[in-house]
């Protein structure tokens, strides 16, 4: 980590979570996963998106190499959005990451029976090669307890 004030509180952060997730004695852990609900939420609290990555950085090490787990991040983008702390920080997780949910609206606007649209990208390599990443892009409804997903143009309303 950086030397800054932000860094050592992310540093303390850090140390919770793997001290939480590493197994004690003869418990064992089967793939833990670590989700981060709101990785946006430290960048408007003034942590340097630098100590930002690095935290994150820290993190995949101790979760996805030495315990063989699972990081799961969400952050909060928009293509209009001048905020390039938060930008730089979307670009870098996507950069580094295998699969990315990309949820958002209908670029349309407003629908009764459609209401965003979900983007999966499986990245088939992290490594710079000629390979196109898989996509697959579905709508969706939220409903009372459910939400239902569909292709693209095969909603209710449509058929």
């Amino acid at each position: 980590f950086s030397s800054s004030e932000s860094a050592s509180n992310l540093k303390a952060l850090f140390d919770f979570v793997r001290t939480s997730l590493t197994p004690a004695g003869t418990d064992s852990w089967k793939g833990p996963v670590l989700l981060v609900d709101d990785l946006s939420v430290l960048l408007s609290l003034g942590v340097t998106p630098v100590a930002v990555l690095d935290f994150i950085h820290y993190c995949r090490v101790a979760v996805c190499s030495q315990l063989k787990g699972n990081i799961v991040v969400l952050v909060h983008s928009n293509e209009d959005s001048e905020d390039e702390e938060n930008e730089l920080v979307v670009n870098s997780l996507c950069h580094h990451s295998d699969l990315i949910l990309w949820v958002e609206g209908l670029a349309t606007g407003f629908c009764k029976d459609v209401h965003g649209q979900i983007k999966i990208i499986r990245r088939v390599s992290l490594e710079l090669t000629a390979e196109q990443d898989h996509v697959q892009i579905y709508q969706y409804k939220i409903q009372d307890k459910n939400v239902t997903f569909f292709a693209r143009g095969l909603s209710a309303a449509v058929l």
